[in-house]
């Protein structure tokens, strides 16, 4: 056998290099439109709330369509505390929500004094379960906010339906919802009072920090745009360019600190332009999931029911089989020895301290987000995922599972 050369050592280890170097559960996808944007900003010499998140704002509203209006914000957190005060949420009222989800969802809720009220979720779809609704409405009850997991829709129908009936509000936490759409409607343009987006750095659209409110009530999103920025009439963008002198203000709520920057605006403006193009790249790498894990003892995440729907794939959520011998922490730690990100959404609320001591909640009272939970495991799903890197999660998992 012919001693390899010096070129053949090195082609060996560039290879195994690549072989074992980490992939992570998620990056951003962001291009030279973005940084072009992004340069011009900073050379504009406006980099706070101005021009951009104006276009931005624009943009986003032209997007869904419905004669919606959009209102940025530095976070989907920061988002839904505003949607929920504007539409009168306060201390003594109760909110519906589900505990299978992030704890911005709920915490919101506290900031305002009220109590968030849980409810458990669809086994199948990991959605609050409007069946579970009904039960749980009380004379203190003023709000529904519903939750579409991964970038599945609720069903929001029953939910509409339910808040109509009660003469409740529904507020939509679509942070993983961007572009979803229910009966061929896209998340943003429903029935409801509010719906907010979110903008983090691994969200389908990604600004870093940021997030959307969207309304088509007028009064909603004045309100919005007025505490966003400390209670104040008027932007400080349309006061710092206007042509005349216009330094007059006046602080008519005590609002908050909740503006997008023009920096993350410019990350945004060029995102959502692409953003049919990283639904079918998400949408190609979710198929051919599917497709190579179907065999294994594990559930597939699901698909929406309706032909009119849309899922967002934000993430890409299997359950384990409960037969396996293989916990799940211990399945993501060989997945990450493999060099493999996985993650696990969510922790159910109920199961933290905070809500657990808060509301005297036991793992058992929400059954199905405790089995959700005990199963999940969330793999890679990104834009930016070659096909050689998701070959090598599927060769992993298939390693691990058969």
């Amino acid at each position: 056998m012919p001693k390899p050369s010096l070129r053949d050592l090195q082609q060996f280890r560039t290879q195994a290099i690549e072989e074992i170097k980490f992939l992570p559960f998620s990056l951003p996808d962001i291009g030279a439109e973005e940084i072009a944007e992004v340069v011009d900003s900073l050379r504009s010499g406006w980099i706070t709330t101005g021009p951009k998140t104006k276009r931005f704002e624009q943009d986003f509203a032209e997007f869904l369509g419905q004669g919606v209006e959009a209102i940025a914000v530095n976070s989907g957190t920061a988002g839904l505390h505003l949607a929920l005060e504007a539409i009168g949420i306060g201390p003594g009222d109760e909110v519906i929500t589900t505990p299978y989800t992030f704890t911005a969802t709920a915490e919101v809720i506290r900031y305002l004094g009220a109590t968030p009220v849980f409810v458990d979720i669809d086994p199948a779809t990991f959605n609050i379960d409007p069946l579970q609704i009904e039960p749980a409405i009380t004379p203190r009850t003023k709000a529904i906010l519903p939750v579409h997991f991964a970038g599945l829709s609720c069903n929001m129908e029953a939910i509409i339906d339910l808040a109509r009936r009660y003469g409740l509000k529904v507020v939509e936490d679509a942070a993983h919802a961007l572009p979803t759409r229910y009966q061929g409607k896209l998340i943003g343009t429903l029935e409801t009072e509010a719906t907010v987006f979110s903008f983090y750095a691994n969200k389908t659209l990604a600004t870093g920090e940021g997030g959307m409110v969207v309304t088509r009530h007028a009064d909603i999103a004045e309100r919005c745009r007025i505490m966003r920025l400390h209670g104040i009439s008027r932007d400080a963008f349309d006061r710092y360019t206007s042509t005349k002198p216009a330094w007059f203000y006046e602080v008519i709520a005590p609002g908050f600190k909740y503006n997008m920057s023009d920096l993350a605006a410019s990350l945004g403006i060029h995102q959502l332009k692409k953003i049919w193009k990283f639904h079918e790249r998400r949408t190609q790498l979710v198929e051919y999931y599917d497709s190579q894990l179907q065999d294994l003892p594990l559930k597939l995440p699901p698909h929406p029911p309706d032909g009119a729907d849309l899922h967002a794939w934000h993430i890409y959520v299997i359950r384990l089989d409960e037969s396996l011998k293989m916990s799940r922490e211990a399945f993501i730690q060989q997945m990450a020895a493999k060099g493999i990100g996985c993650s696990v959404h969510f922790i159910p609320l109920h199961l933290h301290p905070y809500w657990k001591n808060t509301y005297h909640l036991k793992p058992q009272d929400f059954p199905h987000a405790l089995s959700a939970y005990q199963q999940a495991v969330s793999l890679p799903l990104f834009t930016k995922m070659t096909d050689k890197d998701q070959e090598r999660v599927i060769t992993a998992v298939r390693e691990l599972l058969e």
